[in-house]
């Protein structure tokens, strides 16, 4: 590892169990709206930024 590596590494707290969850607006509450609409609007932040 390189001295930059140390730096790379995501926390435990942050990392994923690797479990891959399927959105359901049927099962979806007010919660994951609200994130669907926060992750909608970065990614079109971020694709308006690599423009």
């Amino acid at each position: 590892m390189g001295k930059n590596d140390e730096q790379l590494k995501v926390p435990k707290s942050m990392q994923s169990d690797g479990i891959d969850v399927e959105y359901s607006e049927e099962l979806a509450d007010q919660d994951d709206r609200e994130a669907q609409a926060r992750a909608a609007a970065a990614d079109a932040r971020a694709k308006k930024q690599t423009k």
